[in-house]
């Protein structure tokens, strides 16, 4: 008789780290389920991973800034007897600009995915794996977790919650056969930087950005030796550690240095009235 396929659930998996992590995944012969916004891309994504992996592929089209969102994923798997063996909690947004300047409706909606929709997500998939005595969750976090950032102060913050929250779940959930692992790449290449605003920012034009796909590869490796913290890249965990030792005012300066504009007439962050 042959065993059952395990299945995961990836969120944001339509581009970048969520669709290289989904292919990571289906390359091992996981069933999928994939959300995002853009169920174009998704239906390109079934199609590819079903045909190159021999894989069953679902695809769900949601906005997780919808507070349903979560829910109505869970009952729709819940109704088909899916099994979530795997939760990736990878979609995330981001918004470059002073906080005083920002619309609220986007900060609002940076919280619902980054924070809310990620706890939901977790909060209703988790108890089924307890259950079970086997499950992993990643949650995508961020090198932007270990410092306060200027200019994109509530996206680092939010980094900072899914963090804190990853490690404390960790522990809560040793000896259950469930483990958690929160992934911080550093600057990546992706969409994320244009949607976000940050595509011409000192951070992404001066460093050497890793691909979607070893940041993919690298957090599907650490979370299968049940890393709790994996972060990616030799510079990017020394500066993690460092940080820590380095006084907060002055990490705080040097991320809004990160974070200025190098284009004329956009927020270079000299002022906040500019």
């Amino acid at each position: 008789m042959s065993v059952p396929r395990k299945t995961a659930l990836i969120t944001g998996a339509s581009s970048g780290i969520g669709y290289e992590l989904a292919r990571c995944f289906a390359g091992k012969g996981y069933n999928l389920v994939l959300v995002a916004r853009r169920e174009d891309r998704l239906q390109q994504a079934k199609s590819e991973f079903e045909k190159k992996y021999s894989v069953r592929v679902r695809v769900i089209s949601g906005n997780l800034s919808d507070p349903q969102t979560p829910r109505r994923i869970f009952d729709e798997l819940t109704a088909q007897t899916i099994e979530v063996d795997v939760l990736v909690n990878n979609a995330g947004l981001g918004a470059h600009g002073f906080f005083i300047q920002t619309p609220w409706e986007k900060e609002e909606e940076i919280l619902a995915v980054n924070v809310t929709a990620l706890t939901a997500m977790t909060k209703l998939f988790v108890l089924g794996m307890v259950q079970r005595k086997s499950g992993q969750i990643i949650n995508v976090a961020s090198i932007a977790a270990f410092l306060p950032g200027p200019l994109m102060s509530t996206y680092y913050a939010s980094k900072a919650y899914v963090l804190s929250f990853s490690e404390a779940l960790a522990n809560e959930l040793k000896g259950s056969g469930v483990s958690v692992t929160a992934l911080c790449p550093g600057p990546t290449q992706s969409e994320f930087q244009r949607v976000a605003g940050v595509d011409h920012s000192r951070l992404f034009d001066e460093s050497r950005m890793a691909t979607s796909k070893e940041v993919a590869e690298y957090g599907f490796r650490a979370a299968a030796r049940c890393k709790v913290v994996a972060v990616h890249g030799v510079i990017n965990r020394i500066f993690s550690f460092a940080v820590r030792f380095v006084p907060r005012q002055i990490v705080a300066a040097a991320a809004r240095k990160l974070q200025e504009r190098r284009i004329p007439g956009q927020i270079r962050g000299s002022n906040i009235a500019g």
